[in-house]
């Protein structure tokens, strides 16, 4: 199957070509970076509110671009949030979830499937350069790799910075209390090859950077697509000497202030090749914080709870979008928004049809983007895995089920009959049920799950090989 995709895709990156796809470049097709931090809270930044935590860089990405108040990921943990990000579609639909393992493990046999489009895949095909730079989590064998779902180049991690821990280093959380690099075995890899184990996670962002604006430069006469996903703040946490006890944070506050350097160094690279007006660069996130660990974990800000829920804070985003001249600087959007919507944006940015033999559950953000019009997303559905949670609807979202985010002691998942509704125009932090004053939006929203519902097809699970 995937060499059948993969011959496919040459014919068309062929076809595109014979129609004169230069045509195309000379109109200048937009570039596209995507930026993706791990585990970082909607209020972990200063232009979305943390007091302490300094970035100059990302306050300015956010006063010369958009920024998003009301984006989400697709799930409030890594490997299906990442998978929904690359496909466009819910993760239940291509088994990029499980009930039972949340995410891939370096035991894991399985990965994004063969059958399955990426945007980078769709990129490739119709001419662009692709990289992808830092955690990747949607499979470490070598049909799953980067190299092997569109991308030409890859370098970093397979999975969490967390995975691999060696049995003779501090028991339970210590280890990350104190981190040292010795302590987890995670490989570095380029392309399909390990080069460097255990990565040397304190100078992996500084690398990390170094090879996205390489990659700038190198593509900079052509289109191109780079993913970036940095390995952090997931824990343990690492920065590079430069700015260690920089902070007022602390560790944390060291770590984000690195990445936030990073986003510096990419949109100065590309302010300095005079690519800035011809790329579209978004900043967002996979899933909230991981409360549990404390001062090491990050805030979801007002909203509540974070990394392994459905609420808000689980799955609300803190998120930037840039691209000078064809973003009013300065501007905000209140649109509900996802990270599947990459996917729709992507494609009709480069004037790449959308494939038509799939659902997907991506909209064009352009609109938005350009302050032509709104979004065309009118509902946003919370998955838990397999289990639908809750519902969004305007401001109105109505929780089928709730459960509390990932630590020692969580609950199992409460159902709520009736369900409970909250307005998020009103009330962000979820702290005030108003659903026996408003039964007909309930039963507006259950519709919307009925109908969502319908036509649903999940895959079978992917992580659980």
């Amino acid at each position: 199957m995937r060499l059948l995709r993969t011959v496919f895709f040459a014919f068309l990156g062929l076809a595109a070509t014979r129609l004169d796809v230069h045509a195309a470049d000379d109109a200048r097709r937009p570039n596209f970076v995507v930026i993706f931090c791990d585990d970082l809270g909607y209020g972990d930044l200063a232009c979305f509110g943390h007091p302490t935590i300094a970035t100059p860089n990302l306050d300015r990405m956010a006063a010369e671009g958009m920024k998003f108040t009301q984006f989400y990921s697709a799930a409030p943990v890594c490997t299906p949030s990442r998978a929904a990000l690359m496909t466009g579609r819910l993760p239940l639909r291509n088994g990029m979830c499980s009930n039972k393992r949340r995410v891939l493990f370096p035991d894991s046999k399985g990965g994004i499937p063969a059958a399955e489009i990426t945007i980078a895949e769709a990129l490739k095909a119709s001419g662009y350069a692709t990289a992808c730079v830092g955690k990747w989590h949607l499979g470490h064998l070598p049909q799953y790799l980067p190299t092997s779902n569109g991308f030409d180049h890859y370098f970093g991690i397979p999975y969490s910075n967390d995975m691999d821990r060696v049995n003779d280093g501090p028991k339970g959380r210590e280890a990350f209390w104190n981190p040292e690099v010795r302590y987890w075995n995670v490989p570095l890899m380029r392309n399909e090859e390990i080069v460097e184990r255990p990565a040397d996670q304190t100078t992996i962002t500084r690398r990390y950077t170094e090879e996205a604006t390489k990659f700038i430069r190198d593509n900079k006469d052509s289109p191109f697509f780079l993913y970036l996903p940095h390995s952090m703040p997931h824990v343990p946490l690492f920065r590079s000497p430069e700015f260690a006890d920089t902070s007022r944070r602390g560790l944390f506050g060291d770590v984000i202030e690195e990445i936030d350097g990073s986003v510096g160094q990419v949109l100065e690279t590309l302010r300095e090749l005079q690519l800035d007006d011809n790329t579209l660069v978004f900043f967002t996130s996979d899933n909230g914080p991981w409360l549990i660990f404390d001062e090491q974990g990050g805030s979801a800000g007002l909203l509540r709870d974070g990394k392994g829920s459905t609420w808000e804070g689980g799955m609300r985003e803190p998120t930037l979008a840039w691209w000078p001249g064809q973003i009013r600087p300065g501007s905000v959007s209140r649109d509900v928004a996802s990270t599947m919507d990459i996917f729709a944006t992507l494609h009709a940015l480069a004037g790449i049809d959308l494939p038509a033999d799939r659902v997907l559950d991506s909209h064009d953000l352009t609109p938005v983007l350009q302050g032509t019009g709104p979004s065309s997303r009118e509902a946003l559905f919370y998955y838990r895995a397999y289990q639908l949670m809750a519902v969004r609807r305007g401001p109105w979202k109505v929780h089928l089920m709730t459960q509390d985010a990932y630590g020692p002691g969580s609950r199992e998942p409460q159902k709520h009959d009736p369900p409970l509704l909250f307005n998020l125009d009103h009330d962000p932090g979820e702290k005030l049920n108003v659903a026996d004053k408003n039964s007909a939006v309930i039963q507006m929203l259950l519709a919307e799950i009925a109908a969502h519902q319908a036509t649903l097809v999940p895959a079978a699970s992917e992580l659980e090989f």
